[in-house]
């Protein structure tokens, strides 16, 4: 706690101030200000991305807020920015999940090869440091890795006030409805319930073939939920349908029994 007993009366009492902002965070709107106002002067940044998901596959879900112009979740490519978070994911697990900071001046931060040209790759090579650190959800089984950019070198504290108000940005994030990334799907639902009529299977909804993908993939029920922002014991409860459905009793029977266009076509 060296960092919030650090302050002087005039900081706590802006600490407290910030901290007690975040219940009113409702919208992308009320995130943004957040983040653009009190909270700058503990951390100041221009870029804050959020990540989470499956980081050994690279399949996340990520959030981006910034004043930059194009700098936006709508506006950027998921895969742009997956091996990144994933890298810096793994030195923060491999870290025993401490904050750090990443200070590369000049230089910047780069993308793959083919992503470097686009408007997040442009704009982190403007950048020239980085504090990183993350939060484990033990209940939905996954963590979230929080990365913030800016254009000037950071002073060493960031890092500790990035450990103290990482709960009150993972709090704010989790009141705002993501932007979900798109997950192709070029089967209507009208041909899959004429499909599985002819295999002598139930119909099943859109979100039981999307469960049942990722099953096939060999995801468990929490990396399912995470993929798709619903909860574990939602994902079990769709299971258990699936199963009756398909006139299984497990994973296996039913992944054998599913029948998708999209996957076999």
């Amino acid at each position: 706690m060296s960092f919030l007993t650090s302050f002087s009366e005039d900081d706590q009492s802006h600490f407290f101030q910030v901290a007690g902002q975040v219940p009113d965070i409702h919208s992308h709107f009320d995130l943004f200000m957040w983040l653009g106002g009190g909270l700058q002067r503990f951390l100041p940044h221009d870029i804050l991305v959020a990540a989470w998901g499956d980081f050994q596959s690279g399949a996340l879900h990520i959030d981006i807020v910034s004043p930059l112009t194009g700098i936006r979740t709508d506006d950027i490519n998921v895969r742009a920015a997956a091996p990144l978070m994933s890298d810096m994911f793994k030195r923060w697990q491999t870290g025993q999940k401490v904050p750090y900071a990443i200070q590369v001046g000049s230089k910047g931060f780069d993308l793959p090869e083919g992503y470097a040209g686009s408007p997040l790759g442009r704009a982190l090579q403007q950048m020239q440091a980085s504090v990183v650190h993350g939060i484990t959800d033990h209940r939905g089984q996954y963590d979230c890795i929080y990365a913030i950019f800016s254009k000037q070198p950071l002073p060493p504290s960031s890092r500790y006030a990035l450990g103290v108000l990482l709960p009150y940005i993972d709090n704010a994030l989790r009141q705002v409805m993501h932007t979900p990334a798109d997950i192709p799907d070029s089967q209507p639902a009208a041909l899959a319930a004429s499909a599985a009529a002819r295999s002598g299977v139930a119909p099943m909804s859109e979100r039981e073939r999307q469960i049942m993908r990722w099953v096939r993939q060999g995801k468990t029920n929490g990396e399912i939920g995470t993929i798709l922002e619903i909860s574990a014991f939602t994902v079990k409860n769709h299971m258990q349908r699936i199963f009756k459905k398909l006139d299984v009793y497990n994973r296996a029977q039913a992944v054998s029994r599913f029948k998708d266009s999209t996957l076999n076509g």
